[in-house]
């Protein structure tokens, strides 16, 4: 199965072209681009260049893997638009994936090792923390994806000595800059079958919607 992976999450976007052979991610195929976050570039500028690289045809794209964040709502917004647009127009398949597991995946293919806490800004002082446990043979949830705010961020500093993410600099001055990126997504959804629909491809949002109810209109006589 050829598939396209999107991960628009980040100030850096990229697209990926790979194959999947029985869920696993193969190199086999590959096609990669990404903005540099400054003059982002359009979607679909970025699909098309990937697909060059890999010398394939849109057509022949069976499978779309999104990473669904959290981080840039934009972003994530448009990947999974970009998705639903080509499943109404062919006929493939998608797959959500998280793009903290992403930036997991990034720091281990980096070859950090022990605890690394996973920062994305979450706008109003806030940020999304999530621990992970990273060995050589790959990585762990050590804390579910959360929300977090600034004066927590002595503690898990000292609980996890790596800190990374896209802009985990603004939290934590030590932290270090890693993006997730599009060609990890593939690998994300080894053994995964839980295909869905367009519809149903939602970002990683963890507050709570809250809806406030306008106040009666004035009736001038």
């Amino acid at each position: 199965m050829i598939a396209l992976t999107l991960e628009f999450s980040s100030p850096v976007r990229s697209v990926a072209v790979m194959t999947l052979d029985a869920g696993r991610a193969s190199a086999e195929m590959p096609g990669h681009a990404s903005d540099d976050g400054e003059r982002p570039a359009r979607p679909l500028a970025l699909v098309d260049r990937a697909l060059q690289q890999a010398r394939i045809e849109r057509e022949a794209i069976e499978c779309l893997i999104v990473g669904l964040g959290p981080g840039s709502y934009t972003g994530i917004r448009s990947a999974i638009a970009l998705a639903q647009g080509w499943q109404l127009a062919r006929p493939v398949v998608l797959l959500g994936v998280s793009s903290a597991d992403a930036l997991a995946s990034g720091t281990h293919a980096q070859g950090w090792l022990g605890c690394v806490g996973v920062v994305i800004d979450a706008q109003r002082g806030e940020f999304y923390f999530a621990g992970y446990e990273i060995s050589k043979t790959g990585w762990r949830l050590k804390e579910p994806l959360r929300i977090a705010r600034k004066e927590e961020t002595p503690a898990l500093a000292a609980a996890y000595p790596t800190i990374a993410g896209p802009e985990a600099t603004r939290f934590f001055k030590e932290a270090r800059i890693v993006y997730p990126d599009a060609r990890l997504l593939g690998a994300l959804a080894k053994g995964r079958a839980d295909f869905t629909t367009g519809e149903k491809l939602e970002p990683i949002y963890l507050r709570a919607t809250t809806f406030v109810k306008a106040p009666p209109p004035r009736i001038l006589l």
